[in-house]
């Protein structure tokens, strides 16, 4: 699973936030690794200077492997706090796009439980 972090001229700090996300991302998607072909966080600050309660910006978007990307985003006041919410958001709706497919896969007359 390869992860790319873009990040917008108002965040500090670019390697070592870098890597935090990439830590949050492997451990919370792990479980998803062979099925995610890329990863691609976008992070900004959409105040600067100026601190809110949702001006930081989490974008994060996924390529499954054989599928369509899916993206999720979530704003809070913290970086950290975007990161958390946007990757929740990421692996609830990996694991609903995934149990589809499984749910599709099988065959009518086959019970969900043995």
């Amino acid at each position: 699973m390869q992860i790319q972090i873009n990040t917008d001229r108002n965040i500090e700090g670019h390697e070592v936030l870098a890597e935090q996300v990439r830590s949050a991302i492997d451990d919370t998607l792990d479980r998803y690794r062979t099925q995610i072909s890329r990863i691609e966080v976008h992070l900004s600050d959409q105040n600067a200077d100026k601190s809110g309660q949702r001006d930081k910006r989490c974008m994060i978007e996924a390529r499954l492997e054989g599928r369509q990307p899916i993206a999720v985003t979530e704003e809070a006041a913290s970086m950290a706090q975007a990161v958390e919410g946007a990757t929740g958001k990421l692996t609830r709706l990996i694991a609903t796009q995934l149990g589809r497919v499984a749910r599709s896969d099988r065959s009518p007359d086959k019970p969900a439980f043995e």
